[in-house]
């Protein structure tokens, strides 16, 4: 059974699950204002000294840290927020190993709960 379309708030009928073109170009919009405020990657510290660390610590904790989870790990993650703390960003008892699908939703909803 398939689901009824909706209608978007700028009045066009959108297929269930789909986004309304209105949607995307308002969220594209909301993105790039969000990034003109950020700092860099590199001003953030995911620097060369950052991806050299990076791959040293996947290549000796290849899996991933999530209970539950053993897929392989891409993704080193500071376990409490770093926040721009250098001290907290480069201290090794702070980083975990992490797929990126547990990366992507696990951590990320905990990050935006707080």
């Amino acid at each position: 059974m398939t689901r009824p379309p909706h209608i978007c708030t700028c009045g066009q009928i959108v297929a269930h699950g789909v986004r309304c073109t209105c949607q995307i170009a308002s969220t594209r919009a909301r993105n790039k204002r969000h990034d003109a405020n950020r700092p860099t990657a590199a001003q953030r510290g995911y620097n060369g000294a950052w991806r050299k660390a990076r791959a040293e610590w996947l290549q000796f904790n290849p899996l991933c840290a999530h209970p539950g989870c053993n897929a392989l790990a891409a993704v080193v993650d500071h376990i409490i927020p770093h926040k721009g703390d250098m001290v907290l960003f480069w201290d090794k008892s702070n980083w975990q190993s992490l797929c990126a699908p547990c990366h992507n939703r696990h951590k990320q909803r905990l990050e935006h709960r707080s």
